[in-house]
């Protein structure tokens, strides 16, 4: 499905492990999912500002944005990314994302909320270190494995059908109220 109705762009139909330096954190498809990679898009916390962090008015100078084949990202902080890929749900599928151990395994936690029936994008990725030293991310490597649940009918409301904020985002996308 993923191939033929071009669900994911660019989609990898086998299991990558090696690149241009060597082993890396592999990407594509797996066993019951897909192995998502990073791109080399940033944005690390950091509060220079002393802001509170709101939900409701983030505040973008929170952030610096980096484009780099790695990302540093502090001790006890979090950096943001998107997937190399774009995504088009179906509409009787539902994807849910989990961190790689390979990342999770050093106290790097990858989270991003369901992707829903027809939301389509690149998603945005959230990296937290839970460490108290500097972590690393690396680009165009496998971070997170999305798994996909069909249901056998259609939902009554998609993602799209209600205009859903994050529709068609591309780009490193921060909160949206």
């Amino acid at each position: 499905m993923a191939q033929e109705k071009g669900m994911i762009e660019p989609f990898e139909p086998g299991q990558v492990r090696f690149g241009e330096q060597g082993k890396i954190v592999s990407y594509g498809t797996s066993s019951y999912g897909y192995d998502v990679r990073c791109s080399n898009e940033f944005k690390i916390f950091t509060n220079v500002h002393s802001a509170t962090v709101d939900p409701k008015r983030f505040d973008e100078a929170s952030f610096v944005d980096m484009e780099s084949d790695v990302c540093i990202i502090p001790p006890n902080s979090f950096a943001l990314a998107r997937t190399v890929e774009y995504f088009r749900i179906p509409r009787t599928v539902l994807t849910i994302c989990l961190g790689k151990s390979t990342y999770a395994r050093c106290g790097i936690i990858v989270n991003v909320t369901p992707l829903e029936p027809e939301w389509e994008g690149h998603v945005t990725l959230e990296f937290s270190n839970t460490t108290n030293l500097p972590a690393k991310i690396y680009a165009n490597e496998g971070v997170a494995q999305m798994l996909f649940f069909e249901s056998d009918e259609e939902c009554e409301v998609s993602y799209k059908d209600r205009g859903g904020k994050y529709q068609g985002q591309t780009g490193v996308t921060l909160p949206r109220t």
